[in-house]
């Protein structure tokens, strides 16, 4: 084999370099790789890294100390330097991700790109728009201080995203994650849903798509919150073509195998079948679920029911509305019981009695049949394992809603959409990469909207805050009321200088 030699390579204006050793691994050519870091003076050796500052590196003598006048070099910018740039938001979204535990999670991903990481990261949180401009923010952000050895060129960014898409990688991520985030739980009440990602990407996860009545061409993708707190713990995606309730048994399987033991469940009506049941009974997992229409479950027990539900012993109040319901004991399926819901929401049914009733007298429809038309206005079902308080459903149920905030940070505040990106491993490093920045903003968010801070408010105040370089110091510009009222949102204060 030949001998080591060193590479140079260039990040975004910044020349680095790294010791290579050719060898052979099971009978393949392999570069064994030494990271130097930024090239100081290429001639000379002289080379920067964290771990050892200046030095001198040559392959005939190795590491060396560096000359007294080499440490002046690092001072110095390479090439053309921005000398004012955007601080207040990258500064506070970095000293606050710090104080959580995503930061150690983040920062053990990648140990040798973790640079690029955090500043996509930021990117995905503070900008918008394709990443092709990533490099554009980077060079006018502190981020380019904070974080020097990202790589944010475009070909660089889509090999990143291949490698932050490798499955092992992502396995190890949730793991990590999960044991960060809920240290002291083993057992979580799961909140299930799944939404439409509209693309042409010609991969096998893109397919035609009848979800609740709209076609298109997606992916589907679904996600998995913890009922108490909100927050993301998992993620996984299908094939457009793929329905909601074949998807149950293969993300419980997968959340198991993260650590995450459920033991209870609220899901949306596209989940129900006969044999998810059977599949959250075998796992001991209780549930709450919504029927559709059309399942015969539900025309029985609406039969049963429905004309004689508006009773005072039925009637509750939730979020300001009358709500008649009855909780009855019904079998889902062979051998397993369980108890139905069923309700008439009168708002709603004031709502759809107008119309029908026009309806009915057009269509010239009899007596009976509207009076069967009627009963079933504002009609719900809803079936549980357990015996709950008629009470206390709504507000159980309507927790999905914390599902459907999490899908609002996701495509408002992690900009999941559009997707630009070719081949599954580059869909799956955006898709985590999403991820990521949702934990991030979903745990931000509950701690601003208890003080009524708007989180995309907030980052537009602190960017403009200023920050101006020089040498060896990056001197803070005042900050307004506006950006000071920013800093103590989150109990953090803004620096005059910092040290380069």
């Amino acid at each position: 084999m030949a001998n080591k030699f060193i590479r140079y390579e260039l990040k975004n204006g910044a020349e680095y370099a790294s010791v290579c050793l050719p060898m052979r691994v099971d009978g393949r050519k392999v570069n064994k790789t030494e990271n130097l870091g930024r090239v100081l003076d290429k001639q000379q050796g002289i080379f920067k890294n964290r771990e050892r500052g200046v030095f001198r590196y040559t392959l005939e003598q190795g590491y060396q100390d560096a000359p007294a006048e080499s440490h002046a070099m690092a001072l110095k910018p390479k090439g053309p330097e921005r000398l004012i740039l955007d601080f207040g938001d990258v500064h506070v979204l970095h000293e606050y991700l710090k104080t959580t535990p995503y930061h150690a999670v983040l920062t053990s991903l990648l140990p040798d790109q973790g640079d690029t990481l955090l500043a996509l990261v930021y990117y995905q949180i503070l900008a918008s728009g394709a990443r092709r401009y990533a490099g554009s923010w980077y060079e006018g952000s502190y981020a380019r201080l904070l974080l020097p050895r990202a790589a944010l060129g475009s070909q660089r960014i889509s090999e990143f995203l291949s490698v932050l898409g490798d499955e092992a990688l992502q396995r190890r991520f949730f793991c990590t994650y999960l044991a960060k985030q809920f240290p002291a739980e083993t057992v979580h009440g799961l909140l299930i849903d799944s939404t439409g990602l509209p693309n042409s990407i010609d991969f096998p996860y893109t397919a035609y798509s009848n979800h609740g009545g709209q076609v298109s061409v997606e992916t589907r993708l679904i996600y998995v919150t913890d009922r108490l707190s909100g927050m993301p713990l998992y993620f996984r995606y299908v094939a457009g073509n793929v329905i909601d309730v074949s998807t149950l048994k293969a993300t419980i399987g997968e959340l198991q195998m993260c650590g995450i033991a459920a033991d209870y469940a609220i899901l949306d009506a596209g989940y129900f079948t006969e044999d998810n049941i059977k599949a959250l009974h075998e796992n001991e997992i209780a549930y709450l679920t919504r029927l559709k229409p059309n399942r015969k479950l539900y025309k029985q027990l609406a039969a049963a029911h429905a004309q004689a539900l508006q009773h005072g012993g039925n009637l509750v109040s939730y979020n300001g509305r009358a709500v008649y319901i009855k909780r009855v004991p019904c079998t889902v399926t062979s051998g397993i019981d369980a108890f139905a819901y069923i309700g008439i929401d009168m708002l709603r049914r004031s709502y759809e009695m107008n119309a029908m009733l026009v309806n009915a007298v057009e269509d010239d429809l009899g007596p009976e049949e509207i009076d069967g038309n009627l009963s079933k206005l504002g009609l719900f079902i809803m079936i549980s394992s357990e015996e709950i308080d008629t009470k206390e459903l709504l507000p159980l149920y309507y927790a999905r809603q914390q599902i459907e905030q999490v899908f609002d940070i996701t495509k408002n505040y992690a900009d999941i959409l559009p997707l630009r990106v070719h081949g599954e491993d580059t869909f799956r490093g955006h898709l985590l990469l999403c991820f990521i920045a949702t934990i991030i903003c979903k745990r931000l968010q509950g701690e601003l909207d208890a003080k009524g801070v708007n989180l995309i408010g907030l980052f537009k105040e602190l960017r403009n805050q200023k920050c101006k370089v020089y040498d060896s110091l990056v001197v803070v510009q005042e900050a307004t009321k506006k950006v000071n009222d920013s800093y103590k949102a989150l109990k953090l204060r803004s620096p005059d200088k910092i040290p380069r």
